[in-house]
């Protein structure tokens, strides 16, 4: 179960990894927060959970599936946005990344809360869609 729900997760990684810098250097040009705000690692994880979810809905453990997928995914996601903390806070470029003080706090803010965020919600996602996917299939027949 570990190696396909890593395999479900190599690709939101990779796209996490270009994501996260492009919104940095979207933010260091000047767009708008709200526009930015779009481009995000919570809306990539929401997205593919349900993408997730319509894909395991049959599997025998999906719920199961669907959780070791955002554990392995969330946290590795957060790497580059920490990455960008340190660049910030190291040349004090003055983005919205640039608001732990120290080490520590941004390790335990961005690995363990940061993929709590994206945990929380894209298993809820995920599990309603699931859920859906399921019921629609004891409808039919």
């Amino acid at each position: 179960m570990f190696r396909k729900a890593f395999q479900f997760a190599k690709l939101p990684i990779i796209i996490s990894i270009i994501v996260t810098p492009v919104r940095f250097s979207l933010e260091l040009i000047g767009l708008p927060d709200y526009a930015i705000f779009l481009i995000g690692l919570l809306w990539l994880t929401i997205a593919y959970s349900i993408y997730w979810g319509i894909k395991n809905f049959d599997e025998e453990n999906a719920y199961t599936l669907l959780l070791l997928v955002l554990v392995i995914f969330s946290p590795i996601s957060r790497i580059p946005v920490f990455l960008l903390w340190w660049i910030d806070t190291t040349w004090q470029i003055g983005t919205h990344y640039n608001i732990f003080s120290d080490w520590k706090q941004a390790l335990v803010s961005q690995l363990f809360y940061g993929s709590l965020v994206q945990i929380i919600p894209g298993f809820i996602i995920g599990s309603i869609t699931i859920n859906i996917k399921q019921s629609r299939l004891k409808n039919t027949g």
